[in-house]
């Protein structure tokens, strides 16, 4: 179905910006056009830290944290559903948790623990991941000028950095990995770059097949690069077009232009000629433009001598203070100033004087005037930068960081994602060839799909994952794949070795929205297999063995026997070995028929085996 794109406009009257949202889209989900980071040291600024109840259930060692709601007060859950991360999910698919750093090949330090000693981080990334967002954590570069463009130089090295980044995606779970290496553009010497990016492709291609093979995601963040066959190149370290193909988001820090001189933070024209040259080497679905939710304040000029009472660090050598955007209209009236759109570079700035009288270190009356110029975006700017989004079809924006700009802003990007809003697709999963969803170990069911538009027309030839999460597991793994039929149907037969919940998931196009299927969880009777004796003595010792399927170590055998209508259990019980086989031995003292059962307990669950017969004699 084809669409006509629809830009949301920004006009500016009387100092004032409006937004016009496309009274239709109001009725649509919101294009998920959204991500950003959450450094470790301000979490709590998107999601609040919530403690558990008192008598919340403890958590048994090596068992996955839980986070329902009835293990927090209404109190924290309104709070929690209030949060910043909880009511904007609707416009996001992922977010950056800003929480690691390499420090060498092997050692990748945990930032979020030091700037939050006292809320484990499984907690904080249950409640995060009941957003349904995915978690693609970034690890910045903590080494030394050089050491880390060392390390990719020597392939024993670089295949250590990517056993590690892999081991930590894997083992809490990650959707995939964000790497922001900076220090190849802003402390190793740009001479140093042609020698560089050669052995970072290699290191990118190598780590892109390990994280694929595990269906995990690899973003990159770098700064701006421009075609290199122009004048100004940007940092081509990064070497965008060897790595197109390996990579599956470029967030582009489209922002910083102005850092040691006052000036925008990221005029829209020097962004869209950066993001034009990403779109002509890779699909622009993989680009994602960077919005800062920050401004600068800069010292131009000082005039006069400053008294001691003068807050510190005024010097015209001073790096330029910076704020969040959210205390930006404060901040101007704190300032006495008017700011004022700048239309060229699509940004908001003003300047202004402080004047300071008092004293020198020796007592002398004293005073200066300090002159200041302010850059920062809003509303209107976050408008803009997002019908670039729009215009050029990308994968969305990246903020630096979520939850720092102004609400308005936040708007902003809300009416333009549901402006540009897909089709919505329904998805809708039954289970077919399970009594109430509970089978037997090794039985076959069908899980049964169905895909189609809002409107009930059937969408075919689409992809369609088939994802599983085992009881006690947090995060989905994809199993299998099939393709819609001329009904918009599939059907998938899985044979699970343990209980386990089942969705189908499509993955969206421009035109189409994403989808959920509704879950379904099925329960895995296990089964007990039995070998016996068809006759015995009695009085003689013999043998009953057998196998917990699945598998399980350290299960509990117990033989029974049927005697007067009841299940009475016959001596001691018996421990699975790790293949789940038991052997059990009796003896029956009574010529006749004996009927027998196996009855195991493990930690999940009991089982029964199917009753037997042996002859005695």
């Amino acid at each position: 179905m084809s669409r006509k794109l629809r830009i949301v406009t920004a006009i500016a009257l009387c100092a004032v910006t409006y937004i016009l949202p496309a009274a239709s889209a109001l009725e649509s989900q919101p294009r998920r056009i959204v991500s950003g980071w959450i450094p470790y040291y301000s979490v709590k600024s998107v999601i609040p830290f919530i403690k558990k109840l008192p008598s919340a259930t403890a958590t048994t060692p090596g068992a996955p944290v839980t986070c329902e709601a009835n293990e927090y007060s209404p109190t924290d859950i309104a709070t929690l559903n209030s949060s910043y991360l909880y009511t904007n999910k609707d416009l996001m698919k992922e977010i950056m948790p800003f929480w690691y750093t390499l420090k060498s090949p092997t050692v990748i330090r945990d930032d979020y623990a030091t700037g939050n000693p006292s809320w484990p981080i499984a907690d904080a990334l249950c409640l995060i991941r009941k957003t349904g967002l995915k978690v693609i954590p970034t690890i910045t570069d903590g080494t030394d000028k050089l050491v880390l463009a060392g390390y990719l130089a020597k392939s024993e090295t670089r295949s250590a950095i990517v056993a590690s980044i892999v081991d930590l995606v894997n083992r809490n779970g990650f959707d995939g990995i964000d790497l922001d290496f900076e220090g190849f553009a802003f402390v190793d010497a740009n001479t140093t770059w042609a020698k560089t990016a050669p052995n970072w492709t290699l290191f990118i291609k190598e780590l892109s097949g390990k994280l694929h093979e595990a269906q995990k995601v690899l973003s990159v963040t770098t700064p701006y690069a421009f075609n290199p066959s122009e004048k100004q190149k940007g940092y081509t370290v990064y070497a965008w077009a060897e790595i197109a193909s390996s990579i599956d988001r470029l967030r582009i820090m489209t922002y910083d232009y102005s850092v040691a001189k006052p000036g925008p933070i990221g005029p829209i024209s020097w962004t869209e000629k950066t993001l034009q040259y990403a779109i002509s080497i890779m699909p622009a679905s993989k680009v994602f433009i960077g919005l800062p939710g920050y401004g600068r304040d800069w010292i131009t000029s000082i005039v006069g001598n400053c008294p001691v009472s003068a807050p510190p660090g005024i010097s015209m050598s001073a790096k330029a203070a910076t704020f969040k955007m959210s205390y930006a209209s404060t901040k101007a009236t704190i300032d006495q100033a008017t700011p004022v759109f700048d239309e060229k570079n699509s940004e908001v700035t003003y300047s202004y004087v402080k004047s300071f009288n008092g004293l020198t270190a020796k007592g002398a009356a004293t005073s200066c005037a300090v002159s200041r110029t302010v850059w920062y975006q809003n509303d209107r700017s976050y408008t803009e930068r997002m019908n670039l989004v729009a215009k050029y079809q990308l994968g969305g924006s990246a903020l630096w960081t979520l939850g720092m700009e102004d609400p308005s802003a936040t708007l902003a990007m809300r009416n333009v994602a549901l402006a540009i809003a897909p089709d919505v697709v329904l998805n809708a999963l039954t289970v077919e060839n399970a009594d109430s969803a509970v089978i037997g170990f090794g039985d076959l069911f069908t899980l049964n799909g169905v895909i189609t538009l809002k409107d009930k027309t059937p969408i075919s030839a689409l992809s369609v994952s088939i994802e599983m999460k085992r009881s006690g597991e947090n995060s989905w793994a994809k199993i299998a794949e099939s393709t819609t039929d001329a009904n918009g149907a599939v059907h998938v037969a899985v044979r699970p070795a343990r209980s386990a919940a089942f969705r189908l998931t499509t993955s969206g196009t421009w035109e189409r929205a994403d989808s959920v299927s509704n879950e379904s969880f099925v329960t895995v009777n296990p089964r007990v297999t039995v070998q016996f004796p068809a006759s015995v003595s009695h009085g003689e010792l013999f043998k009953v063995s057998g196998t917990l399927l699945p598998r399980t170590a350290g299960a509990q055998a117990q033989l029974q026997r049927l005697q007067g209508g009841t299940w009475q259990n016959i001596g001691a019980t018996v421990a699975t070995d790790s293949e789940g086989d038991f052997v059990l031995t009796t003896s029956e003292q009574l010529r006749g028929v004996s009927t027998l059962r196996i009855n195991i307990v493990s930690a999940l669950q009991s089982s029964i085996s199917d009753k037997f017969s042996i002859v005695v004699r």
